[in-house]
């Protein structure tokens, strides 16, 4: 009787515990896949990771756009800054559970240092904010 409470026990502990390391996963897995989107310039493909609404401020012409209009914009940006590099310089979090990251993306002319605002909706992470500013 004893073994199957400490069983039981046992596989409850390992079950709360794999239960709180999915969320830490799926940030993870979002950060990564900015970063390789980032690195590739891949606006398709980064927009599978923007919020519904996502403000972009690119040295400091910001503007809301739909996941859509994002694409484009960020396809654009792409397309006159073709990249060489991203890398992440920086990641946090808040008390209230926003995440951040700062970064570099190094194009041909330059970097652009690159803030973004990670948010939970629904239980998925996406991005809601990210700058471009030159460095």
């Amino acid at each position: 009787m004893i073994y199957l409470c400490r069983k039981a026990l046992l596989w409850l502990t390992l079950s709360l515990l794999v239960g709180s390391l999915q969320p830490l996963q799926a940030q993870a897995d979002v950060i990564n896949s900015v970063r390789d989107a980032l690195k590739s310039g891949s606006s398709r493909e980064l927009s599978k990771y923007l919020n519904n609404t996502v403000e972009i401020s690119i040295n400091g012409e910001k503007a809301s756009y739909s996941r859509n209009q994002a694409e484009f914009v960020l396809k654009d940006f792409f397309t006159k800054y073709p990249p060489q590099d991203f890398r992440y310089v920086h990641q946090g979090s808040s008390k209230e559970g926003l995440k951040y990251t700062v970064g570099t993306f190094v194009h041909e002319r330059g970097e652009f240092r690159v803030f973004m605002l990670i948010k939970q909706f629904g239980g998925t992470y996406l991005v809601d904010k990210i700058d471009f500013n030159r460095e």
